[in-house]
């Protein structure tokens, strides 16, 4: 009768242990979620703001420049990140840097290069962060869909966070409408971050 109580109560303290532990993992990932949030927005913000530095360098011709401006702005409208409007300016990115010659004739500018580089940075800098939210989305929808955590409500009114799918990639795609693997303006390796 007495091992039956202490294997009752052991076995009450292990479970215990165990749900703790489960509750604390899930918090910690909707925390992981939450920061890669913020360094994905941070990371769209510098994108903008460069290709907005782009559109007003008067390194571009008029056209092109009130096409990367009016997608910048958009990008960057009240509200949070807008996966449209990310996508838009990527691709209005991606048209002005494919034209012919046109990294030929910016790059003899002053200032061009400079530009050119950051703003292949900052893309790299969207393509890591989307791919490390997604990630930790991916990690915590998971975690959410086990059967303890479902069953106990362990995730509580926390929302089940959503990914984050934009078309980042500023060199032309494989055919399947998301672009290259990387981002990048060249072939070669990626820009240090």
């Amino acid at each position: 009768m007495l091992t039956n109580v202490i294997l009752i109560v052991v076995a009450a303290i292990l479970v215990g242990v165990y749900v703790s532990w489960r509750a604390g993992r899930l918090d910690r990932l909707h925390a992981r979620v939450e920061a890669a949030r913020a360094a994905l927005d941070a990371a769209l913000v510098r994108r903008s703001a460069v290709a907005l530095e782009l559109a007003a360098g008067g390194l571009l011709d008029p056209a092109t420049s009130l096409l990367i401006a009016a997608a910048a702005h958009d990008a960057c409208a009240p509200g949070g990140p807008d996966e449209r409007a990310q996508s838009d300016l990527t691709r209005a990115l991606r048209a002005a840097l494919s034209q012919p010659g046109f990294r030929t004739a910016l790059a003899s500018r002053a200032g061009g290069d400079e530009l050119l580089a950051e703003l292949e940075a900052a893309a790299h800098q969207v393509f890591l962060a989307r791919k490390f939210y997604n990630d930790a989305v991916a990690a915590t929808r998971s975690a959410r869909r086990r059967w303890l955590v479902r069953l106990l409500r362990l995730a509580g009114g926390a929302p089940v966070p959503e990914f984050f799918e934009i078309d980042d990639s500023l060199i032309a795609g494989n055919g399947d409408g998301r672009g290259a693997d990387m981002p990048h303006l060249t072939t070669g390796s990626p820009p240090a971050a």
